[in-house]
């Protein structure tokens, strides 16, 4: 891949778009058109808001975008990457780095396994930045790396837009952020897509004018930071109410004894949509509140009615290999996991 790249940035006149498929993690992947020119401007802004150029450890796969990004990013700064794949440990891995400025881009799975490592804890505090993206970064993981000694940067991005374009609720210089009337982001600059390859049809439907329409929710802060509130089509509507499954996850995250949770809608004759939480516990699972706990838990900070109907055990929460959350996966697990267990077993008893 890396000698792909860098015959594709030497290449003149300009070469053919970069194709990344999309993680598809609703069931739905696409074939993403990236030109060289939106390449290079999203690697030059990271370079800019980083620092300079530098060396990257490539500890993500090559096929998505943030893995790519590594790679091209190297090839322009002129470095060699250490790919994780060739050496034995992330620690190893680190190691092997030469380079005055040292990067690596990581998912939010990831970092809370290394900070719980103490040789992949030593080897992340040498990093000058960790880039860590593709889902959200919970303020408890940044406290954490921060109290560490560990410069975390939190990433924010797409496929679409050359991968992260947001750092820390910042846009990259040249990326302009809005919200729509509908709440969701919007995103426009030099780092935007061509198109989806042999989807004209679908490209019109999220480019309106010079904006990229995002499926995420989103709002800017007092302080002109973004905020992405979660996805749109992680909405549950159960009951006639609407239910944000990534708020309702974040708060239970919250909870001392929870120590993986994700929120999702299931089938139900009744409220059309059951929202259950499917929670992997911080500690022994008999330590795990009783979901009646874990709803008052939730109505502390939002809405009661948002607060789940059942909760489900699980070893992990299922990811794509991007590191992403595994929506179809994690639904069918629900689905099992309350097929195995009855569908009385954790349910609450109220609907209040």
């Amino acid at each position: 891949m890396l000698a792909l790249l860098q015959r594709w940035q030497a290449a003149e006149p300009e070469p053919d778009p970069l194709v990344i498929e999309t993680s598809g993690s609703t069931g739905h992947p696409k074939r993403v058109m990236l030109s060289r020119s939106a390449m290079r401007a999203s690697a030059r802004a990271t370079e800019q808001r980083l620092g300079g150029p530098g060396q990257w450890l490539l500890n993500l796969p090559p096929t998505y975008v943030a893995g790519v990004q590594v790679l091209f990013r190297s090839v322009l700064a002129g470095t060699t990457p250490v790919v994780l794949d060739d050496h034995a440990s992330f620690s190893d891995a680190a190691a092997a780095l030469d380079g005055e400025r040292r990067y690596v881009s990581l998912v939010p799975t990831q970092l809370v396994r290394m900070l719980g490592s103490p040789r992949d804890l030593a080897a992340l505090r040498s990093f000058d930045t960790v880039l860590v993206g593709g889902a959200a970064v919970e303020w408890s993981l940044r406290r954490a790396a921060a109290d560490a000694g560990v410069r975390v940067v939190a990433t924010y991005g797409m496929s679409e837009t050359c991968g992260g374009c947001v750092y820390d609720g910042v846009p990259l210089d040249g990326v302009a952020v809005a919200i729509g009337r509908d709440g969701t982001v919007r995103i426009s600059g030099p780092v935007l897509f061509d198109g989806y390859d042999g989807q004209p049809g679908e490209t019109a439907e999220v480019m309106q004018g010079r904006w990229f329409l995002t499926s995420d929710l989103g709002r800017i802060d007092d302080d002109g930071r973004l905020q992405v509130l979660g996805r749109v089509d992680d909405v549950i509507v159960t009951g006639g109410v609407k239910v944000p499954a990534g708020a309702v996850a974040r708060r239970l995250r919250e909870h001392r004894w929870v120590g993986g949770a994700e929120v999702v809608g299931v089938p139900d004759p009744e409220w059309g949509r059951r929202v259950v939480a499917v929670l992997v516990p911080a500690g022994r699972p008999r330590d795990l509140p009783a979901l009646e706990d874990l709803r008052n838990w939730v109505a502390q900070a939002l809405p009661r009615e948002w607060a789940p109907k059942q909760m489900v055990l699980a070893e992990e929460i299922p990811l794509l290999p991007n590191g992403k959350v595994d929506r179809l996966g994690l639904e069918r697990m629900a689905l099992e996991r309350m097929a195995a267990a009855g569908t009385g077993a954790q349910e609450a008893e109220t609907d209040a």
